[in-house]
C-alpha cells in the first residue's frame, strides 16, 4: 500500500526540499505512516558534522560561515538546528536562525529548526529518523547545530560521524568541569572570537589539556572569528579532507543510534497525563516509593 509519506520519497531522493519538509513533519508528529518510509530507505554514507558548545559560544554563526565555505564549492547542505523548548508550549524558543536567513532561497541548502522537547542531550528526539532521511537526498553534509547545554551535550557524539566543539577565551573555567565530556566527543576544537583578550593562553591549556587526555587523539584547535568568516575555510578544509570514519567509530555509533530506537518504541505507550494521573492516585497512599511505583509501571 503506498502511503502519504511513501509517496513524497520519490521527490526526497530527487531533492526536493518540499518533499522533505513534509516528510519531516509526518516524522515529527509520528503520522503519515513515516516508519514504512524508513524502512524503505538507502541512505548513502554521507558524513554527518555534529557542531556543539556552550552557550554564547557563536555556534550559529560558525554554521553559517561553514554553509558559505561548502557552497562555494558547490557543495549541497543540509542544516538541522536544535533550539530550547519553552517549557509551557514545548516550542522553539529561537525559530529559525536568523544569522541564516541569507540560505534560505538557495536551492542548494535545506534548513530546518527544531525543538528539543526538554531533551538535556540537545537534540530532537527524531534526530536518528530525520538525518537518516535527509541522507536519502542529494546532500554532501549534515550539519547538526544543538541547543548549547553544557556536559549533557555528550549525546551529539553518538550521532555524528565528525563532532565540532566551540569554545570562546572566557570558558576557561568552565572548561576544566566539562573537559572529560569533550575530550571524549571532541574530533575538532574550534576556539571563536579569538580576538579577545586571553585567547592564546586559552588556546595553550586548551592544548596542554588534549595532551595529558586519555583519549590520545589528535584533535585539531581552529581559531577563528567567525563573524568576520576567519578561520572557517581551514575548518572547512578539515571537514572535506577528513579520512573515512573507522570501522570501530562507526559500529559504535550504529550501536547508539538502534538502542535510541529501541528505548523510543518501548516508551511510546507512556503518556505523560495519564502518568501523572496514576502518580496522583499512588501518592495518596502513605507507602508510596517512587521505585516501586516505576516498577510496576514498565512491567504491567
Amino acid at each position: 500500500m503506498i502511503t502519504e509519506a511513501i509517496a513524497y520519497m520519490e521527490e526526497v531522493k530527487q531533492g526536493s526540499s518540499k518533499a522533505l519538509a513534509r516528510v519531516i513533519s509526518f516524522i515529527e508528529n509520528d503520522s503519515g505512516d513515516y516508519v514504512m518510509l524508513l524502512k524503505s530507505l538507502q541512505a548513502k554514507p554521507v558524513p554527518v558534522i555534529g557542531i556543539t558548545g556552550p552557550p554564547g559560544a557563536g555556534k550559529s554563526t560558525i554554521t553559517d560561515a561553514l554553509i558559505g565555505e561548502l557552497r562555494k564549492n558547490a557543495k549541497r547542505v543540509a542544516v538541522l538546528c536544535v533550539d530550547p523548548s519553552s517549557p509551557f508550549s514545548k516550542g522553539a524558543l529561537l525559530g529559525d536562525r536568523i544569522r541564516m536567513n541569507n540560505w534560505y532561497n538557495d536551492p542548494g541548502v535545506f534548513i530546518r529548526s527544531f525543538a528539543s522537547h526538554g531533551s538535556l542531550g540537545g537534540l530532537h528526539p527524531k534526530m536518528i529518523e530525520i538525518t537518516e532521511l535527509l541522507k536519502s537526498s542529494l546532500f554532501d553534509y549534515i550539519l547538526v547545530e544543538t541547543v548549547g547545554v553544557g556536559q549533557s551535550e555528550i549525546e551529539i557524539a553518538s550521532l555524528a560521524d565528525i563532532t565540532i566543539v566551540v569554545l570562546v577565551p572566557e570558558a576557561g573555567d568552565d572548561i576544566q568541569a566539562m573537559k572529560a565530556g569533550l575530550m571524549e566527543i571532541a574530533d575538532v576544537f574550534v576556539v571563536n572570537k579569538c580576538d579577545r583578550p586571553g585567547a592564546e593562553q586559552f588556546i595553550a591549556n586548551l592544548e596542554q589539556m588534549r595532551k595529558h587526555s586519555k583519549e590520545h587523539k589528535e584533535i585539531p584547535v581552529i581559531k577563528t572569528i567567525a563573524i568576520q568568516k576567519k578561520g572557517t575555510g581551514e575548518l572547512a578544509a578539515i571537514l572535506a579532507n577528513n579520512p573515512a570514519v573507522t570501522y570501530k567509530r562507526k559500529l559504535k555509533i550504529l550501536t547508539e543510534k538502534v538502542y535510541q530506537l529501541i528505548v523510543q518504541e518501548k516508551i511510546k505507550h507512556i503518556n505523560k497525563s495519564e502518568l501523572e494521573n496514576d502518580i496522583k492516585k499512588a501518592l495518596d497512599q502513605e507507602t508510596f516509593n517512587m521505585y516501586q511505583f516505576a516498577e510496576s509501571y514498565y512491567t504491567k
